[in-house]
């Protein structure tokens, strides 16, 4: 059965006036050189849930993820997050934004000349004004949130497993308590059982922190124990978006 066959079909230009659209995606064209990866895509993201964003490798799946977060440029379209066009914020309101937003790369992307603790507050030095005893306490909660043990704090990427360099990597990503949280590939390269217990954690922080989740993935599993809805792409756009039929 294909993807598009799981997933009953919704029209994601319908959502554009929904008040309950955290991130809004409309007619989204990025082409790089000669090559249009995404052709005039559509793609709503509501609050609170968690949304699956799945495709065929090299489809541009990641391309779209980082195209919402300003790290490509887009030919044309418009991209709104809370309501604000990021086109049209002005500085200070884009650094807001930023502040409301956490991300998870792939492969974790972590500092390899940083400890986990020293990780977790890049974001906390960016954006904020904080003492260090302050900082290290707040980065320590954030690792015991994630599951890990405190002793983590003091390691180097090189020293943690993949399941704990992604558990460290989420906890990066909540270091400034977002609303939203962008998860490229988060279970790629793990077991069945730590990608299993990766995605229950994803859940569990959905629902204790009110989050919204964007999740890029290719696994299965995760589309059907963990996401509310799912988005396919392919053909350079959003085909159907819905939720997932349950197997």
């Amino acid at each position: 059965m294909s993807d598009a066959a799981m997933i009953e079909t919704r029209d994601e230009r319908a959502g554009a006036a929904d008040a309950n659209v955290v991130l809004s995606v409309r007619d989204v064209t990025v082409v790089f050189g000669e090559n249009m990866v995404l052709d005039k895509l559509c793609l709503d993201v509501k609050r609170g849930e968690i949304l699956g964003f799945v495709g065929a490798s090299g489809a541009g799946k990641s391309v779209l993820l980082r195209t919402v977060l300003g790290l490509n440029k887009k030919r044309s379209g418009t991209i709104k997050l809370f309501g604000v066009d990021l086109d049209k914020a002005g500085e200070a309101e884009r650094m807001q934004l930023d502040m409301r937003v956490g991300v998870l790369f792939q492969h974790g992307a972590l500092f390899s000349a940083l400890s986990v603790l020293e990780n977790i507050q890049v974001p906390m030095r960016e954006y904020l004004d904080l003492p260090q005893a302050l900082m290290d306490e707040l980065a320590l909660l954030k690792i015991e949130l994630v599951g890990l043990p405190p002793d983590a704090g003091k390691k180097f990427p090189s020293e943690l497993s993949g399941g704990m360099i992604k558990r460290a990597a989420l906890a990066r990503a909540l270091a400034l308590d977002p609303e939203i949280v962008f998860l490229d590939e988060p279970t790629s390269g793990l077991d069945p059982i730590s990608a299993a217990e990766f995605d229950e954690l994803v859940v569990k922080m959905r629902d204790t922190m009110g989050l919204t989740v964007y999740m890029v993935t290719h696994d299965l599993d995760s589309l059907f124990s963990t996401c509310d809805r799912v988005a396919v792409l392919g053909k350079k756009r959003v085909l159907v978006a819905g939720q997932a039929a349950r197997p």
